[in-house]
């Protein structure tokens, strides 16, 4: 892992949506620690073969690369050797396809194989290298089937700026990035004073960059629950930038994983949390000479390893949810501005279009969409002033065209959503989303203003629509500006319903 924080753009939104993942996926296998230490014994061997690392650009990263590979040719992998160049030196990254799966439907998983000249870098990061090693050569002898195409990754350079990862990605066309529909990556996994940290897909801590693009929150919720299946708790680890899922989700692919823990020092209620020793380093080996295969907890790594096959097997064998209904917008479907006439806002209505970006203290109306160029939004003009074409005087409203939904489930409803306000907003301002059924009406989302500073980011919401089975349907999306001439901007973009 970097010791240099980028800040990720974690909120370049061309994607689709990863949707929940249902309940017949196949159950998981229980990884090997014995397995996966051997991985870690040959870097360590290759390390010590090669001048004491395996940096890049040196022979101990070309060994560990060839080692990799090896195994996963030997297991039937489709592999590929990609190489680049950084610093004046060749640099590799081992791209691993597993045979089958949706082409169109792909779940990577990955870790960066280099470590720093300083030292062999087996916590860093050959914890999570040999235990996405281990775990795909698991999907060998099973011979899995998954319904999702499963793609292995190794990065090189990591260490030096993510290059690895960010030539792969920048190297994708279109069409292929818009394929990856999850990236799960696994960097220092077997910290020697471990804590259990799941990248914050939701960002429900409300913590530095923000949450992940649409679907980040689903993989989070994976892999919490395999550690609460096993009795450990987890904390959130913002997608601050320093590890390789920071290109994957520039481009708007989500992104997920797990982390013990760097240079950063594990406090007494860590220690109360998960054990191990308050006060001193998650690792106090990072990026030294240390960082040998004694720095290693076997528990974490252990439990990290089999997080790993847990989310693969999870998310990669579920088979995906139908489509009942869906809108991205991009083409007008029907939807009805002010449908019962009670509208009173003057301006910002309801609209689907193109958005113009505004700011105002940070941003309030974003000009970028989840997918595609349009999306519904409150007057998708900037005009010359943040306020020209924001929300004011009271409601506007838009109501879906009516849906008709199977007899039969589960049936979840999912949206893409922003609310945006200035500081002069209070409570009275608000989002709502409602389903209209024959007979009732429920609230999915209802978010109230504050009169503080909002920008604007995308969030995804999801909702059982189990209540209304064999109903004729209508989605109604409210925002009011009601406290009196504050800045106030909401969006919606990539409405699904799935069964």
């Amino acid at each position: 892992m970097r010791s240099i924080i980028v800040a990720a753009t974690a909120l370049s939104l061309a994607i689709t949506a990863l949707t929940a993942v249902p309940a017949q996926a196949a159950a998981a296998p229980d990884i090997s620690l014995t397995n996966v230490k051997a991985h870690l014994t040959q870097l360590q061997s290759i390390a010590t073969a090669n001048g004491g690392n395996r940096a890049h650009g040196r022979p101990g990263y070309l060994a560990s690369a060839n080692y990799v590979r090896g195994q996963l040719d030997a297991a039937g992998f489709t592999t590929t050797l990609q190489s680049f160049t950084y610093n004046g030196a060749t640099g590799y990254n081992v791209i691993a396809d597993w045979p089958g799966g949706d082409p169109n439907d792909i779940l990577m998983v990955g870790a960066h194989l280099d470590s720093v000249t300083a030292g062999p870098g087996i916590n860093d990061n050959g914890s999570g290298s040999a235990s996405i090693l281990e775990t795909a050569l698991e999907v060998s002898r099973q011979a899995l089937q998954p319904a999702k195409h499963l793609r292995f990754a190794w990065w090189g350079a990591e260490e030096l700026g993510l290059r690895g990862s960010q030539f792969y990605v920048n190297n994708l066309a279109a069409a292929d990035r818009a394929r990856i529909k999850g990236y799960l990556n696994f960097d220092m996994v077997g910290s020697p004073n471990p804590g259990y940290f799941v990248y914050d897909g939701d960002n429900s801590d409300g913590t530095g960059s923000g949450p992940g693009p649409a679907g980040s929150a689903e993989l989070e919720k994976v892999i919490q629950d395999y550690f609460t299946s096993i009795g450990v708790p987890t904390r959130g680890t913002d997608f601050d930038g320093r590890s390789d899922y920071g290109p994957f989700i520039a481009v708007g692919i989500p992104a997920g994983g797990t982390f013990t823990g760097a240079e950063g020092i594990k406090s007494s209620a860590q220690a109360t949390l998960w054990g191990g020793t308050a006060g001193q380093a998650f690792d106090a080996c990072y990026h030294r000479s240390c960082d040998t295969s004694s720095n290693i907890n076997d528990t974490a790594l252990d439990r990290n390893a089999d997080a790993i096959a847990y989310s693969v097997w999870t998310i990669a064998t579920a088979v995906p949810p139908v489509v009942v209904w869906q809108d991205t917008f991009e083409t007008a479907n029907g939807w009805t501005v002010n449908p019962s006439s009670t509208d009173t806002a003057t301006t910002g209505q309801w609209e689907r279009g193109d958005p113009e970006a505004t700011t105002s203290s940070g941003a309030k109306q974003l000009g970028t969409t989840v997918s595609g160029t349009n999306d519904l939004v409150t007057g998708r003009l900037a005009g010359s002033a943040a306020g020209d074409y924001d929300l004011d005087g009271g409601v506007s409203s838009i109501q879906s065209p009516p849906i008709t939904l199977p007899s039969t489930g589960p049936l979840n409803l999912s949206f893409s959503w922003y609310l945006a306000h200035g500081s002069n907003a209070s409570s009275a301002d608000y989002f709502r989303v409602r389903v209209v059924g024959s007979t009732t009406t429920t609230t999915v989302l209802n978010q109230a203003g504050a009169a503080t500073n909002r920008n604007g980011a995308w969030t995804t919401a999801t909702a059982s629509l189990n209540a209304f089975a064999g109903q004729t349907v209508r989605i109604l999306i409210d925002a009011a500006d009601a406290s009196g001439a504050s800045l106030v901007e909401a969006a919606v973009d990539d409405v699904k319903i799935t069964r």
